[in-house]
């Protein structure tokens, strides 16, 4: 079960999670990893787009701790359907809801956490993190890093980290 933040302008107009540019990156790197979306239930912590107009575009809000916590039973209830065998935690907003709010993708990210909400945690940042970096270099290093941490998690669903 990957948990990202909250959907963006694409997702919000299709209705589905991760289907804009983010979601097309997420794609890459679970592949890369050798997980198949098919096989993942993607979701937001946050169900609905937060944003302030700019011009004839509509950018991205973060949410606030009441927003989180309004929609936090939905999600509880999506993970007590579920019930994934590995929790990813993709962004902070993810990690913090989900793992305590003292929790820190930059430094916990790609480790095994303990959570009741599933055997076994992983979080990493949002995709949307690669994109935002400014260079060409930038973005592929943050996209192998974003690969190595669902490779642990493919480690995970292989048996191979216990």
């Amino acid at each position: 079960m990957l948990v990202g933040e909250q959907p963006g302008n694409d997702e919000d107009r299709r209705g589905k999670p991760f289907v804009g540019p983010a979601g097309r990156l997420l794609d890459e790197a679970l592949e890369a990893a050798g997980i198949a979306r098919a096989d993942a239930y993607v979701t937001n912590v946050v169900k609905h787009f937060k944003w302030t107009p700019a011009g004839p575009r509509r950018l991205h809000k973060k949410p606030s701790a009441r927003e989180i916590g309004a929609c936090l039973p939905w999600l509880e209830n999506e993970l007590a359907v579920i019930r994934p065998e590995v929790l990813v935690c993709l962004g902070a907003t993810a990690a913090q809801a989900l793992l305590g709010r003292q929790f820190r993708v930059s430094v916990e990210r790609g480790r095994i956490v303990e959570t009741p909400l599933a055997p076994r945690a992983v979080a990493t940042i949002h995709p949307s993190a690669v994109l935002r970096q400014q260079s060409t270099e930038d973005r592929r290093r943050e996209m192998a890093h974003f690969t190595a941490d669902l490779e642990v998690v493919a480690g995970l669903l292989n048996g191979k980290h216990r």
